[in-house]
C-alpha cells in the first residue's frame, strides 16, 4: 500500500497532462462537437479527450498486473480497446446506431466468454445461462447509458468518480468482494484529472471514445461486485445515473420515438433548460453520490434499508432537477 497514494496521483497528473495534449491535437486537426439545437453548449468543443483517460486509464490497470496479469483483466482491458477503436470511429464518421449496438454486443459477449465462470450476478435467481445473458445486456445497457449521460461539462467526471471511489472504499472493506481497490481509485484519478478540462465552461468533451469504453469499465466492477454477492453497494453507487437514463428512455419509447437519437430530455438536461448553471447541476449529482456511497457501505451490513434510502437520495435529485 505504500504506492497507493503516490500511484493515484501520478494517474491524476497523467491524466491532466494527457488530455491537455490530446485537446490541442483535436483543435489542430479542427475536431469540434458543433452545438446544435439539442445541444446543451453554445461554441464547437473539441471532442475526444477520451482517447487521454482511457489510454492512461487501461495503463493504470494493466501495468500493476505485470508479469502475470489476470486473464480476466486481460479481456477488459481489450474489450475497452475495442470499444474505444469503435467509437472514435463513430465520433469521426458516425456509424450507424444498428451497426454500432451488433459490435457492442459481439465485444461485450466476447469478454463474457472469457470469464463465464467468475460467479453469478443474479444471486441464482436465474438458471446460470440466462444469468450470463443477462448479465451482458445489463452490461451493455450500462456502457451505452453512461454515453446518454454524458450531455453536460464535467458530469460524467463527477458519476465516474462517485463510482470509482465507492468501489475503492468496498473492495478495501470487502476484501471477499474480489476486487482491487487500485481499480476503483485509478478510475477515479483518471477522471479527477480530466474534470480540469471539462468543468464548466468545458475546454474538451470525452466523446464516445471516452464514455463507452468508460462505461464498459466501471459497469465491469460494478457487475463483479454482484457477481461476489454485493449486489446492493453495485447497484446504490451509479443509482442516479441508471435512474435518469432508464426512465427517460422508457418515455421515450412509450411514445414511440427513437430512443438512439440524441434529445434533451433527461432529468439533467431538464435542469440546465430551467436555468440551472452546468456546475450547479454538477455539484448536485456530487452531493448525491457521496450520499449515495456512504449508503452503498451501509449496504454491507443493512442492504434493503440502504437501497430504499438510495431511491429516496435519488429521487430528491430527480425532483429539484424537475423544478
Amino acid at each position: 500500500m505504500e504506492w497507493f497514494l503516490p500511484a493515484t496521483i501520478a494517474v491524476l497528473l497523467l491524466s491532466l497532462a494527457a488530455t491537455g495534449l490530446i485537446m490541442a491535437q483535436l483543435r489542430r486537426r479542427a475536431i469540434f462537437d458543433h452545438p446544435n439545437e439539442r445541444s446543451s453548449h453554445a461554441a464547437p468543443t473539441p471532442r475526444g479527450g477520451g482517447i487521454a483517460v482511457i489510454a492512461v486509464l487501461i495503463a493504470a490497470w494493466y501495468v500493476p498486473s505485470l508479469p502475470d496479469p489476470d486473464p480476466t483483466l486481460i479481456a477488459v482491458v481489450l474489450g475497452a480497446v475495442a470499444l474505444a477503436v469503435l467509437s472514435w470511429i463513430d465520433d469521426l464518421i458516425s456509424l450507424s446506431p444498428a451497426g454500432r449496438f451488433l459490435a457492442q454486443a459481439a465485444i461485450v459477449a466476447a469478454t463474457l466468454a472469457s470469464f463465464r465462470g467468475d460467479g453469478l450476478v443474479f444471486q441464482g435467481l436465474l438458471p446460470p445461462a440466462l444469468d450470463i445473458a443477462a448479465a451482458g445486456l445489463a452490461w451493455l445497457w450500462f456502457l451505452n447509458l453512461f454515453n446518454f449521460m454524458d450531455g453536460i461539462d464535467g458530469i460524467s467526471a463527477i458519476e465516474a468518480n462517485g463510482i470509482g471511489i465507492g468501489i475503492a472504499l468496498l473492495a478495501y472493506l470487502e476484501p471477499a468482494a474480489g476486487l482491487d481497490p487500485w481499480l476503483g481509485a485509478s478510475a477515479a484519478a483518471a477522471m479527477l484529472g480530466f474534470l480540469w478540462w471539462n468543468r464548466p465552461p468545458a475546454r474538451i468533451f470525452l466523446g464516445d471514445v471516452g464514455s463507452i469504453p468508460l462505461g464498459f469499465l466501471l459497469g465491469w466492477l460494478l457487475l463483479k461486485a454482484a457477481a461476489a454477492g454485493y449486489w446492493a453497494p453495485a447497484l446504490i453507487l451509479p443509482l442516479y445515473y441508471l435512474a435518469d437514463a432508464t426512465v427517460t428512455l422508457l418515455r421515450r419509447a412509450v411514445r414511440r420515438e427513437k430512443v438512439w437519437q440524441a434529445h434533451r430530455e433527461h432529468f439533467y438536461q431538464q435542469a440546465v433548460q430551467h436555468g440551472r448553471s452546468h456546475g450547479a447541476v454538477g455539484v448536485a449529482v456530487a452531493s448525491a453520490n457521496l450520499a449515495l456511497i456512504a449508503l452503498a457501505v451501509l449496504a454491507l451490513v443493512h442492504p434493503w434499508p440502504a437501497l430504499a434510502a438510495a431511491i429516496v437520495v435519488v429521487a430528491g435529485l430527480i425532483q429539484w432537477m424537475r423544478r
